[in-house]
């Protein structure tokens, strides 16, 4: 099985590479994992690690 690839919260949107604008509620996150929207925005392949953007939705 591959590695999750890690995804990182850009607050200030200068980071290079795709990005994926969500709503700053863990509900909106949620449906979004449930929806399988996170990967399709990004175009990404296979698991996303998506604890930093948990932690950061959780403060």
């Amino acid at each position: 099985m591959a590695e999750p690839r890690r995804i990182v919260v850009d607050v200030r949107a200068c980071l290079p590479g795709r990005g994926a604008w969500v709503h700053p509620v863990p509900q909106c996150l949620e449906l979004a994992e449930r929806r399988r929207a996170v990967p399709r925005a990004l175009r990404a392949d296979g698991p996303l690690d998506l604890g930093e953007v948990r932690a950061h939705l959780g403060r």
